[in-house]
């Protein structure tokens, strides 16, 4: 079954994209879900145009997004605190939310949904990557410490 996803879907594809699905994933989870439309001629159509329309402003969005990943790759050693207990091993864990917060102080904002680190929550103190998608063609690695607290 082909379908046109109006929203991005995690391991699947990104909004407009015309991807080929399972009849059942498609009949009982996307399409009543909302995140996308049967690809039928008419509907392709409609595609065509407003990925034409939409060329121009990808531009400017890609561009502003490109200025944002060179500000984070222009944060170097860059550090979160977080308590710890006993060892390096911390009270909790850093989530990527944690991080998108810490990114925020230092003026890169960025969702947390767009921020994957390596290995998923971080429960020890030490040196960690992350992949942040700033657009679907921009992406940045960046690497960060968690440090221990002062007491």
């Amino acid at each position: 079954m082909e379908l046109i996803l109006k929203k991005d879907v995690e391991n699947l594809g990104f909004a407009d994209d015309l991807v080929s699905v399972k009849n059942g994933y498609g009949r009982n989870y996307l399409i009543p879900r909302g995140h996308a439309v049967l690809a039928t001629p008419s509907a392709r159509k409609v595609l065509a145009e407003t990925l034409k329309q939409r060329q121009y402003k990808e531009k400017k969005i890609i561009e502003s997004a490109k200025v944002e990943a060179d500000k984070l790759n222009a944060l170097s050693e860059f550090k979160i605190t977080a308590k710890t207990g006993e060892g390096d091993k911390l009270f909790g864990s850093v989530t990527n939310g944690d991080l998108s917060e810490a990114l925020a102080k230092e003026g890169v904002i960025i969702e947390k949904k767009f921020i994957t680190v390596a290995g998923g929550n971080i429960k020890r103190t030490g040196q960690y990557d992350a992949s942040i998608r700033f657009h679907r063609e921009v992406v940045s690695n960046f690497t960060f410490d968690v440090v221990a607290e002062a007491k």
